[in-house]
């Protein structure tokens, strides 16, 4: 027998959810494509930047402009419906705070980090994205 999905009781509009997705994606995938070509091959491994180092800079910063944009537009009504209905409510306000976190430290790693800082700043960064992408994906399950 199977189980019937469950419809969301608080549903983003699809053009929301395609934009919240593949920023979701671009950024998770630039990201986890950098560490490698950065650790393995670059400058984390003691060598000058890879060719490649740039493009996903680009890539990675290109797609936080559309997450945050789908973002801001699933705050003005998704997580304000959410709130009163008192469902999920750990995992979105995690979420936000997630959110919050990658910000400053995107931009921490951007413009402010020292040498010293910036190894453990971008390691947080990107445990940080990868556990946002993850609850992201469990907060969007219907019925959980």
């Amino acid at each position: 027998m199977t189980q019937e999905r469950r419809r969301s009781l608080n549903p983003i509009t699809p053009w929301q959810r395609r934009v919240l997705l593949g920023s979701a994606w671009s950024l998770l995938l630039s990201g986890v494509i950098w560490l490698p070509v950065h650790h393995l091959w670059g400058p984390g491994a003691g060598k000058l930047p890879g060719p490649l180092e740039p493009w996903l800079m680009r890539w990675h910063g290109l797609a936080v402009l559309g997450g945050i944009y789908a973002l801001g537009a699933i705050s003005a009504s998704h997580v304000p419906r959410g709130w009163r209905t008192g469902r999920q409510r750990a995992s979105g306000v995690l979420l936000c705070a997630l959110w919050g976190l990658l910000a400053a430290s995107g931009y921490g790693l951007s413009y402010l980090a020292s040498e010293r800082w910036r190894g453990p700043l971008g390691w947080a960064h990107a445990a940080a994205g990868v556990l946002a992408f993850a609850l992201g994906a469990l907060h969007a399950r219907p019925g959980s």
